[in-house]
């Protein structure tokens, strides 16, 4: 009889085991490429969804104090940069600005009267000079008459008394000439010290005048609105805010771990809460925060106190937004986001000494202020000087005086200018 045969396996277990196989090879192959992908890609990305939206938060605050007399934009309106927002009260303004104006017109006429003093003591002065060279040849003569006899010494001495006078006449007449034009000398009307100094009271009120009306220095929507009509106000105080959406950014908090191959300008892509997976922001990293969320808080953690438990800390990362994909799908301040950083490209220093050479916000609605207060002032001065020659006519009117044309004391007697001692 011939050996037994061995059955075959059943045909079940045979597939049980072709199928475990295929199973194990499948999860297999697919943890490999998870490892590849994890290596080539996922390692070099860190994401967390303790993100959120930031941004400017512009406060309106006024300059001066005043009654509020209108409110121009309520919250969650839209404003553009240099829209009036609230209006005070211009009633004190007004008056004030109106008395300087007056000043620096009175001011202007006084300096135009120092002008034409100076020509007119100018005048003086040749005249005294003319009366010294008479009275010097009267006595000149009348000295050497004296020897003869043909004039007594009465008469003689009535010349010396009439040339000690005109040489008294004439230095009290040059001391004048140069007492006045010590307040206008190398000076005109437009720059006149009394003149700037007025005019420095027109651009004040001028300015005063005009901080009445406080503008919206960025464009925005409005937020926070605290004021009320007829409200008094004082420099400082909160009005409203103005938030700038297309200024915004997102701070993302990342674990101490995650930081340490991260770089500014690495690529970041965001999803907002709001929109969900659906839009996707593509964004940079822009700056790291200088410490840590709890370094900074209110109440800072105290480790030195005993009951310290260590966690994890997390800092702030800027990421900037794509401008254009900002403006086709806008956020708010405060709004959940989820970041992804690309940290493939981490070379260079972790924390650059970036330098801001340029500024990072400005305006310009304070500013336009200065030239009309400047134009102001320039038309009260050409308002009340009768042509723009006037202040050379005064100039050329009133020369300097040479050394040579002054009266000079040497030793008790009087010199005329051209004349030798007698």
């Amino acid at each position: 009889m011939s050996n037994a045969t061995q059955a075959p396996p059943p045909i079940g277990a045979s597939r049980r085991k072709r199928w475990l196989a295929i199973a194990i090879g499948t999860f297999a192959a697919l943890g490999i490429a998870y490892g590849i992908y994890w290596a080539v890609a996922l390692r070099h990305v860190q994401s967390t969804d303790d993100a959120y939206v930031n941004g400017n938060v512009v406060q309106i605050t006024p300059q001066i104090s005043g009654t509020v007399t209108n409110v121009g934009a309520d919250d969650t309106r839209f404003v553009t940069a240099g829209q009036t927002l609230v209006v005070l009260d211009q009633s004190d303004a007004k008056v004030a600005l109106d008395q300087a104006e007056a000043q620096l017109a009175r001011t202007v006429r006084e300096v135009r009267n120092l002008f034409s003093t100076t020509a007119q003591l100018q005048a003086t002065v040749e005249i005294r000079q003319s009366d010294l060279s008479r009275a010097e040849d009267d006595l000149a003569r009348r000295q050497r008459l004296s020897g003869t006899g043909a004039i007594s010494g009465e008469e003689l001495q009535h010349a010396r008394d009439a040339y000690s006078g005109a040489k008294a006449a004439l230095l009290a007449a040059q001391q004048q000439l140069e007492a006045n034009r010590a307040r206008v000398d190398r000076t005109t009307v437009d720059n006149h010290p009394d003149v700037l100094n007025a005019a420095a009271h027109v651009r004040e009120a001028y300015l005063t005048f005009a901080r009445t009306s406080i503008p919206a220095p960025v464009s925005g929507f409005v937020a926070k609105r605290a004021v009320q009509l007829g409200q008094r106000v004082s420099p400082g105080a909160p009005l409203m805010a103005i938030v700038p959406l297309d200024q915004v950014w997102v701070d993302a908090n990342f674990k101490e771990p995650q930081l340490a191959d991260m770089r500014i300008g690495q690529p970041v892509k965001l999803t907002a809460d709001i929109y969900g997976r659906r839009v996707e922001y593509h964004g940079k990293v822009v700056g790291f925060g200088a410490g840590t969320g709890s370094a900074f808080a209110v109440l800072p953690a105290q480790n030195a106190t005993g009951n310290w438990i260590k966690v994890v800390q997390r800092v702030p990362v800027r990421i900037a937004f794509d401008p254009q994909e900002l403006a086709a799908n806008p956020l708010q301040i405060g709004l959940s986001m989820e970041a992804e950083i690309d940290t493939h490209q981490h070379s260079g220093d972790r924390l650059p000494a970036l330098v801001q050479t340029v500024p990072a916000y400005t305006t310009e609605v304070y500013r336009s202020l200065d030239p009309l207060a400047d134009a102001r002032v320039k038309e009260i001065i050409a308002a009340n000087v009768p042509t723009s020659t006037h202040v050379a006519r005064d100039r050329a009117a009133t020369p300097e005086l040479h050394p040579d044309q002054l009266v000079k004391i040497d030793g008790g007697k009087g010199v005329a200018a051209g004349k030798k001692p007698l």
